[in-house]
C-alpha cells in the first residue's frame, strides 16, 4: 500500500514507525541496532502496533506468500492445514468408502480444528478412527448431545478427540481437539452406499466442496399481548437456525490458490466384463487388472477440493444385468438389496400423454460462470422437444421471480420462440428464494381431471439452507404434478435435489458440465414422456419382510427398481409387481440364489431413517415418532444421523495443563466453475476487492464480512505423515534463517555501538 507520505509498504502498521524511526535514528548514530531489530522482527507474527508497543495478530491483507490464517480471540494467526485422502471399492452394487482427513498444525500454538465436508446424500456414516502418531482410537456413536458433552470434556481435559457431527444428511462437521504444535492428527471416516444406475450405465459421485449457500432472513412478526396484560411484542421465526454450521468460510479464486488438495482412488468391482470406465470431470489414469475390475487414480495427483468426481462404468455386453439380487446375514436377521430393471417402453408400446409441463430455471448469484450457461443450454434444448399437442411455461428466479406467461401455453412455434428468448437473456445475480417459485409451478389451474400430465423441471444448484421449507412446499402442494429436479453445476446441493424430487415422486438428473447437457436432457425427456411401471407393490413368501422404500414409486426408462429389506428367514420368494400401460407385470426372485453383499444392512438402515423422516415430512408421523423411530436405528446400526454423532477420545491427556487452546475454522474453495463476485454480490472497481465482504449468502447478510481466510499463491502445505499410499507435498518457510539473521545483526550492533561510545554506562 502507499502512505501519505509516498512510501510503499507492505501492510504491516509497525514496518513504517520502524523506517520513520531508522532515518530520525540515523544522525544519532543509533541505526545499525535498529537494523538489527528490523530483521528480528520481519521473522516473527504477530508484528508490532504503530499505536504503541502492543503485540497484534496480523489481518487477512498482511499474509505473506506461504501463510494461511485462521480467526482467533485474538486476532488471526496460521491456520491449521488440512489434506483429504478418499478410497472408494465398488463391489458389485455397494460403494464402501473411507475418507482420511490429515490435520497438521503449523503453529506454536495448541489447536482445535474444524472442517464442514460434504458427503453422498445416501451414505450411511458408521466408521470413525483418529490417528494419533502410532495410536489408533475407535469412535462410539452416541446421542448427538452425550457425544458433544464427550467431547468438551476431553478437550478441556487435554485430551486428543475427534467428533463427526450430521448437519444435514450430505453435509458433516469434523472437529479435532487438541493438535500440539507441528503435530498432525488423522481423522478417518467410512460410509457405505449404494452404486447408482441408470440405463445401461452404472456410476457413483463423491460430493468434494459445500457450496455457499443461501439462507434467507428470518421472520419477525409482531404480536398483541394486551389481552394477556402485556404489551406489543415480537416472534422470530429463522427457516435455517443452524445457519452458522453450514456456512463454512470460503476463499475468493481471483485472491487465493485453492485449499484442501485431495487424492482419489477407485477400485471397481463390477462383478461383471466391463466396458467403457469413464471419469466426467476428473484426468484419470485407469489400470485392468483383468476384466471384471479396474484401478482408478487422479491422473495428475492431487487436486483441489472444488468439484464433484463422478465415475461412470458400463458392461462389455450391448445391456447391463436387468436383475441383481444380493444378500448379507448380520446378527439373527438376513438383509436383501435387489435391482430390477423393467422392459422398456418400446416393448411395452405404451403411447405417451400430452404434457403440461413447467420449466423453472435458476438464475441467482450462485449460477454465474459455467452454471448458468449449462442451465440455459439444458432449458433450450428441453423446448425444442416439446411437442404440438403440450403445454408449457417458463419461470425465472432469483429473489424475485418471473413468468413468460401468466398461465401455460400451447408448445407452438411462436410460444417456444418467445420463451427461448427470454431463456437466453438470463443473467445471474441476486438471492436463490427457492420457495416461491416452487409454490408457483405447483399451482394447478386444471385439477386432476384434466387430461394432460403434469410435469414441473427445476433447474437449480440447490444451494440454500432451507430445505426443509421447500420440502414441506412440494409435501403439501404437489397433487397430481411430477417435480423433476436437475442439478446443475461442479457440485449442487444433491440432498435437497434427490429429496425433492422423492416427494415430488420424480427423478434427479445432474448435469456437471456443458459437453453434458445433450445427452442428459435427451434422456430426462425420454423419462418425462411417460412412466414405464407404474402401481409398483414388493411381497415375500418366506414370512416377515420389512422392506424400504415404504412406497414404491413409478419408475421412468432406464430406472431400476432398487428394493433394500430385512427378513426373517431367507427361503423365500421376493416378488415385485407393477403396470406397464395396462398390462401387468410381475418378477419373482428366490432369495436363497442371492449372491454375498456387503453393507446391506447398513444401507437398509439409513434408507428406513429416510422413510422415517418422509412420513413426518408427510404428516404420517408425529416428530416424537419420527425421532424415536430414527434413533433406535442409528444405535443399534452405529450410524451417524442427526439425532447421533461419531465420538473418540484418546484417553492420554496430551494439551499441558494451563496451555491456551485455539479454534481453527478450516476454509472450503469456491466450487469450480463458480462466479464469487456474483454469489456474494460484490463489484470489483479498477482490479480492487472491495472490503468487507459477505460471510454468506443469505438474505440478511448486508455487510457482514467475510471470515478471513489468506492462502498463498502456491499449494498449501499439508501433513507432514500420511496413511500408506498418501503422497503429500512438504514445505518449510526461512523463518529460522530470518531469526538467525536478526540475532546476529542485532549483536554486532551492539558491539558496534559500544565501541562508538566506550565511556557510556548505565544510570543507577
Amino acid at each position: 500500500m502507499t502512505t501519505c507520505d509516498g512510501i510503499q509498504t507492505d501492510g504491516r502498521p509497525g514496518l513504517l514507525r520502524i523506517l520513520r524511526l531508522l532515518l530520525f535514528f540515523a544522525m544519532q548514530g543509533a541505526a545499525v541496532i535498529l537494523v538489527g531489530f528490523a530483521a528480528l522482527f520481519l521473522s516473527f507474527e504477530p508484528v508490532w502496533s504503530a499505536e504503541g508497543s502492543t503485540a497484534v495478530y496480523p489481518r487477512p491483507g498482511d499474509a505473506r506468500s506461504g501463510s494461511l490464517l485462521l480467526k482467533t480471540d485474538d486476532g488471526y494467526a496460521d491456520a491449521t492445514r488440512l489434506g483429504i485422502d478418499v478410497d472408494l471399492t465398488v463391489s458389485g452394487p455397494t460403494v464402501r468408502a473411507r475418507v482420511t482427513q490429515i490435520f497438521r498444525n503449523p503453529t506454536p500454538n495448541w489447536v482445535e480444528a474444524t472442517y464442514v465436508y460434504p458427503l453422498p446424500a445416501g451414505g450411511a456414516v458408521d466408521t470413525l478412527k483418529m490417528v494419533v502418531g502410532d495410536r489408533v482410537v475407535v469412535g462410539e456413536i452416541k446421542e448427538r448431545q452425550q457425544a458433544r458433552i464427550i467431547y468438551e470434556q476431553a478437550r478441556t481435559s487435554g485430551q486428543k478427540a475427534a467428533l463427526t457431527e450430521q448437519e444435514r444428511p450430505n453435509i458433516f462437521t469434523n472437529s479435532v481437539a487438541n493438535i500440539g504444535p507441528g503435530e498432525t492428527v488423522l481423522v478417518q471416516i467410512e460410509y457405505q452406499e449404494p452404486v447408482q444406475q441408470s440405463g445401461n450405465e452404472f456410476s457413483l459421485r463423491v460430493p468434494m466442496v459445500v457450496g455457499p449457500r443461501y439462507n434467507p432472513a428470518p421472520l419477525v412478526q409482531s404480536v398483541d399481548l394486551r389481552a394477556d396484560g402485556g404489551g406489543w411484542g415480537a416472534t422470530r421465526t429463522d427457516p435455517v437456525p443452524d445457519r452458522d454450521r453450514i456456512s463454512p468460510t470460503v476463499l475468493d479464486p481471483a485472491e487465493h490458490a485453492p485449499v484442501n488438495p485431495t487424492a482419489i482412488t477407485v477400485r471397481l468391482q463390477a462383478g461383471f466384463p466391463l466396458g467403457e470406465v469413464k471419469s466426467h470431470h476428473h484426468p484419470v489414469k485407469i489400470e485392468s487388472p483383468d476384466s471384471t475390475i479396474r484401478i482408478i487414480k487422479l491422473a495428475e495427483g492431487l487436486v483441489p477440493a472444488d468439484s464433484d468426481f463422478e465415475l461412470s462404468w458400463k458392461p462389455a455386453a450391448e445391456k447391463a444385468p436387468s436383475v441383481g439380487l444380493f444378500r448379507e446375514h448380520v446378527g439373527d436377521a438376513d438383509y436383501l438389496l435387489a435391482f430390477v430393471t423393467p422392459p422398456s417402453v418400446e416393448q411395452a408400446q405404451q403411447k405417451p400423454l400430452p404434457r403440461e409441463v413447467i420449466f423453472v430455471i435458476d438464475n441467482s448469484g450462485s449460477m454465474g460462470g459455467t452454471s448458468i450457461t449449462q442451465a440455459k443450454a439444458s432449458l433450450l434444448f428441453a423446448l425444442d422437444r416439446l411437442k404440438p399437442n403440450d403445454r408449457f411455461n417458463v419461470i425465472r428466479f432469483d429473489h424475485t421471480m418471473d413468468a413468460v406467461f401468466a398461465d401455460t401455453v400451447a408448445a407452438d412455434t411462436g410460444n417456444i420462440a418467445r420463451a427461448k428468448a427470454f431463456v437466453s437473456a438470463l443473467q445471474a445475480s441476486g438471492g436463490t428464494e427457492m420457495v416461491p417459485p416452487m409454490k408457483a409451478a405447483l399451482s394447478d389451474r386444471r385439477g386432476p381431471d384434466s387430461q394432460y400430465l403434469r410435469q414441473v423441471v427445476f433447474l437449480t444448484d440447490g444451494e440454500i439452507g432451507n430445505e426443509q421449507e421447500l420440502f414441506d412446499t412440494i409435501a403439501a402442494m404437489r397433487g397430481r404434478s411430477r417435480v423433476f429436479m436437475v442439478g446443475i453445476g461442479s457440485a449442487p446441493n444433491s440432498f435437497l435435489m434427490t429429496r425433492a424430487a422423492e416427494i415430488g415422486r420424480g427423478t434427479f438428473t445432474h448435469i456437471g458440465s456443458v459437453d453434458q447437457v445433450q445427452e442428459r436432457m435427451r434422456e430426462l425427456i425420454e423419462k418425462l414422456e411417460s412412466p414405464t411401471v407404474t402401481g409398483l407393490t414388493a411381497s415375500y413368501t418366506g414370512g416377515a419382510m420389512d422392506a424400504t422404500p415404504d412406497a414404491l414409486p413409478d419408475l421412468y426408462r432406464g430406472e431400476p427398481i432398487v428394493i433394500a429389506a430385512k427378513l426373517g428367514a431367507a427361503d423365500g420368494q421376493l416378488e415385485i409387481k407393477g403396470m406397464i400401460g395396462a398390462r401387468p407385470w410381475t418378477v419373482t426372485l428366490p432369495v436363497a440364489k442371492a449372491a454375498e453383499g456387503m453393507g446391506l444392512s447398513k444401507l437398509w438402515a439409513r434408507r428406513k431413517i429416510t422413510d422415517a423422516e418422509m412420513a413426518h415430512r408427510l404428516g404420517q408421523a408425529s416428530a416424537e415418532e419420527t425421532d424415536k423411530r430414527i434413533l433406535a436405528l442409528a444405535l443399534e446400526h452405529h450410524l451417524v444421523s442427526r439425532l447421533t454423532s461419531l465420538v473418540a477420545v484418546d484417553a492420554t491427556p496430551s494439551r499441558p495443563e494451563g496451555a491456551r487452546l485455539t479454534r481453527a475454522e478450516l476454509p472450503l474453495n469456491l466450487p469450480a466453475g463458480w462466479d464469487f463476485d456474483k454469489v456474494f454480490g460484490i463489484e470489483r472497481k479498477g482490479g480492487e476487492i472491495p472490503a468487507p465482504q459477505p460471510l454468506e449468502r443469505r438474505a440478511d447478510a448486508g455487510n457482514l464480512p467475510v471470515k478471513p481466510a489468506s492462502v498463498p499463491a502456491k499449494p498449501l502445505a499439508v501433513a507432514a505423515a500420511q496413511p500408506a499410499g498418501v503422497v503429500l507435498p512438504k514445505t518449510a518457510t526461512d523463518a529460522e534463517l530470518k531469526i538467525m539473521a536478526g540475532l546476529l545483526l542485532l549483536a554486532l550492533s551492539f558491539l558496534l555501538a559500544l565501541r562508538r561510545h566506550p565511556h557510556r554506562h548505565t544510570a543507577h
